[in-house]
């Protein structure tokens, strides 16, 4: 498999960690959308929600609590954040390997967010 994320999970690729545990990784998007962009995965590949079956229902749940984790370690949840996960071609998906992207630390308008 040719995963950039599977890749950034088993140490290949480098990457600045937010959080990791047996089951999720966040780290900083390399090509931020604004002025904090993390992404947080499941270490298991999934390649979007439509793929996702009724097995992944924890770690889908724990990825959006990471989430709300990562906002408070980057300071950002107090003032407020987004969360986006882009779905296929269409909905923005570029790496397929589901995640979900934290933006924050500035007012947040129409972003293009992509990965």
């Amino acid at each position: 498999m040719d995963c950039i994320f599977c890749k950034i999970v088993k140490g290949e690729i480098p990457s600045r960690k937010v959080f990791e545990n047996d089951r999720v990784l966040a780290f900083h998007d390399i090509q931020p959308a604004a002025p904090v962009h993390a992404l947080v995965i499941p270490k298991k590949h999934i390649a979007s929600m439509n793929e996702a079956e009724e097995e992944d229902q924890e770690v889908l749940g724990e990825l959006l609590l990471t989430a709300k984790q990562v906002a408070r370690e980057l300071g950002i949840a107090d003032s407020g954040y987004r969360l986006i996960n882009n779905v296929g071609a269409d909905g923005g998906q570029v790496v397929y390997h589901i995640h979900v992207h934290v933006l924050g630390g500035d007012k947040l308008g129409g972003l293009n967010v992509k990965n």
